[in-house]
């Protein structure tokens, strides 16, 4: 083509004197014309170059992405080619008989690449990526054993039916993770593993933190709607009610929530409850000298008013003696600790402390259909005490170790706990409390125990407990912000290499969609794979309040947990002592905490007001910088520091049983060294500073319980 056009050359034509001007210029026009015409030319034939160097680079592109394409699918175990330019699928061994056909290929797919279609004269194409992603997806989710269906795999909107996404059983005991933004379908992800796991025989513990899962044991109505998704991921759905045991922190007041959980003071432990009361590192210290205190003497906490008796009497004249051989305790330190079983009490906790306590193997039952029981913790007001339900949830755990024996990698797990609200429970807490959870999420797989946390970003659970979680289920996150771009950025890191990109992936997500990624037999990650999740069978919602009244009402467990008992305790024996004191003129005053009361003395909540007032005024005193006056202020103080001797522990009581919780925090090394051989039974003491129930019912010594 050539490079310049020269304008024609106008012929000279001989005209008269008065038609010169007019001729020349309509030869000089006609020449411009001419002129940009082969400008034009010139133009378009550039433009036509350009646009077929484009063709062919792209041509080239497209040729070597196809070519790693089938290199891809040379290391992956042979199965049949999905030809996604129709509408057959190909069928795996472990797909469903009667699940629809695959959707034709939409125009592109969201992953770090794209290919051209193969050319409609080949005869033999070379697998699209598509296509490879499917049949990496369906190699990757196939196990051996049983298995929890959770949803097909999804990519640019269309779910491909053939390639069904599974979480082997045998591996929730690896625990798991489901997150995502607000709205974005976690409650109905919890409810569908909990579905799954209850008709394959597990027990399962879940607390209701919004009041909408009692409507598991509604069956669930079929919709147009409901049948169009289901069918799309070729699930056969049906609706079906569970098996439920619907429970409730609290007393037989709030019956119509659930049955009232309880369980006693000295079970519970002091590193639990130094916990929920937000104790710091003296406070706690102080807290296990008390425990130990109790436990050298026998004397069981039973409940909160126990605990507020033997803190006022060891902080007497009386009782400091007692303290002199294992360290001592200030007043101030005794009234911060006082002043948060107060408020521990107006949260509930009167009424949670206590018995009938309950006993954890009541969480393994199955009903005569073989399906596990789904225990339904109701917590409508968990915004109002957060610390002592997700310590209360800890000690469901450490009580289930202690007392589950060993079974190794389970075909199957016993029990699955869904920690829902899960940054409720690591919100500050001390690294010693983090440090016993991350022991306990490592050992208790081996009784066969599952966890799920349930939280909003996988930043809300600490990176040592998230390095244990076996199973992911990411739904949707937001970008909005600086922070929420830098975590996405972070979650995305998280995850295993994958051909998607995930950071658009997971920010289209749709509900009821999420990306998956598990655990296969040998403990390695499974491709990641955005999956539709299935749908509930039953009501996703609350149950009406005649079916729930009908559920608690009917509960074989009513007769044992409903009424609480108010069983012979530390209060009482102290109460004993001192009147045994008093009529012998060995003391001539009263125990603080312990009522004595006769007519034209104070009452007992007079004498309990009082003796918190000298409390806090002597802890005002002694550091008037570091407490508030309390005639001003009713704003809890910090502490002093205490210094704690080493105590001499005497061996442990009870068999089988030791005392083992106040080895914690440094008190008790010379206990720990020797108690080597009881590892294992003894575990829970030693994480938490738990008792076991067969130990405080074999040291009680007497009952005169009544009903309260």
């Amino acid at each position: 083509m050539a490079d310049n056009v020269d304008p024609p050359v106008c012929p000279e034509v001989p005209v008269s004197d008065s038609d010169d001007e007019v001729a020349v210029a309509k030869a000089l026009a006609e020449a411009a014309a001419a002129q940009a015409a082969a400008a034009q030319a010139k133009a378009e034939a550039l433009e036509a170059e350009a646009k077929a160097a484009a063709a062919k680079a792209k041509a080239a592109q497209a040729a070597a992405r196809a070519s790693a394409a089938a290199t891809q699918k040379t290391t992956n175990r042979a199965h049949p080619t999905i030809d996604l330019r129709t509408d057959t699928p190909a069928t795996s061994p472990d797909a469903s008989t009667d699940l629809h056909q695959a959707p034709a290929a939409s125009s592109e797919i969201k992953t770090k690449d794209s290919a051209a279609p193969a050319s409609d004269n080949d005869s033999t194409p070379e697998p699209t990526p598509q296509s490879s992603i499917i049949d990496t997806i369906i190699d990757g989710y196939t196990f051996e054993g049983p298995t929890l269906d959770i949803g097909a795999l999804t990519i640019d909107g269309t779910a491909h039916p053939e390639a069904q996404i599974r979480l082997p059983l045998g591996m929730l005991n690896r625990h798991g993770l489901v997150a995502g933004a607000t709205g974005t379908g976690k409650t109905r992800t919890l409810q569908l593993l909990t579905e799954e796991l209850s008709a394959n025989g597990v027990s399962v513990f879940l607390t209701d933190v919004k009041g909408d899962l009692s409507g598991l044991i509604i069956p669930g109505q079929s919709s147009e709607k409901l049948l169009e998704r289901t069918q799309s991921i070729g699930q056969q759905w049906q609706g079906a009610g569970f098996p439920v045991e619907a429970l409730t922190l609290g007393s037989e007041d709030k019956l119509m929530s659930g049955l009232p959980v309880r369980t006693t003071i000295t079970n519970f432990g002091p590193i639990l409850l130094a916990r929920a009361l937000d104790l710091n590192h003296t406070q706690t210290q102080a807290l296990q000298l008390i425990f130990a205190w109790s436990d050298k003497r026998g004397l069981e906490l039973i409940d909160l008013k126990d605990l507020r008796a033997v803190i006022s009497y060891l902080t007497s004249d009386e009782g400091k003696p007692e303290l002199k051989d294992i360290g001592g305790i200030s007043t101030s330190t005794a009234g911060v600790i006082l002043r948060t079983v107060s408020t521990l009490e107006s949260q509930g906790g009167d009424v949670f402390f206590g018995e009938p306590a309950f006993e954890t193997s009541d969480l393994l039952r199955k009903n005569d259909e073989g399906h596990g029981y789904i225990s339904l913790l109701r917590l409508p007001e968990l915004s109002s005490r957060p610390a002592l339900v997700s310590t209360f949830v800890m000690w469901l755990l450490a009580d289930l170790f202690h007392e589950l024996p060993e079974v190794g990698d389970a075909e199957k797990p016993k029990l699955v706990f869904f920690f829902d609200e899960a940054h409720l429970l690591f919100k500050d807490a001390s690294k010693e409390f983090l440090a016993q959870i991350v022991h306990t999420v490592k050992l208790i797989r081996s009784k066969g125990v599952g966890i799920i946390f349930v939280t909003q970003t996988p930043k809300d659970v600490p990176a040592d407990v998230l390095g244990q979680l076996g199973a992911r289920i990411q739904h949707a996150l937001r970008a909005f912000t600086p922070d929420d771009a830098k975590a996405l950025r972070a979650t995305v890191s998280t995850f295993p290499t994958s051909p998607f990109d995930l950071e658009e992936v997971l920010t289209s997500l749709g509900t009821g969609e999420a990306v998956v990624t598990v655990l296969d037999k040998n403990g390695r990650p499974t491709p990641v794979a955005p999956t539709r999740l299935r749908a509930p069978a039953a009501v996703m919602g609350p149950a009406e309040e005649k079916d729930l009244a009908a559920l608690i009402d009917s509960s074989a467990l009513k007769d044992k947990y409903a009424q609480a008992v108010d069983n012979y305790s530390a209060y009482e024996e102290l109460e004993e002592q001192h009147k045994e004191g008093v009529a012998t003129g060995a003391s001539a005053s009263s125990p603080p905490g312990v009522s004595t009361h006769v007519p034209g003395d104070e009452t007992q909540a007079e004498r309990e007001k009082r003796q918190m007032q000298e409390l806090e005024q002597t802890a005002y005193e002694t550091d008037p910088y570091s407490y508030p006056d309390p005639r001003a202020t009713d704003a809890k103080g910090s502490d002093t520091p205490i210094t704690i001797t080493p105590p001499t522990v005497e061996a442990p009581r009870g068999g089988d049983d030791g005392f083992f919780g106040s080895a914690l925090g440094g008190m008790f090394g010379s206990m720990m060294r020797s108690m080597g051989t009881q590892l294992g039974r003894e575990i829970s003491r030693e994480v938490f500073g738990t008792s076991s129930t067969r130990k405080r019912r074999s040291t009680k010594r007497r009952s005169s319980g009544h009903h309260r």
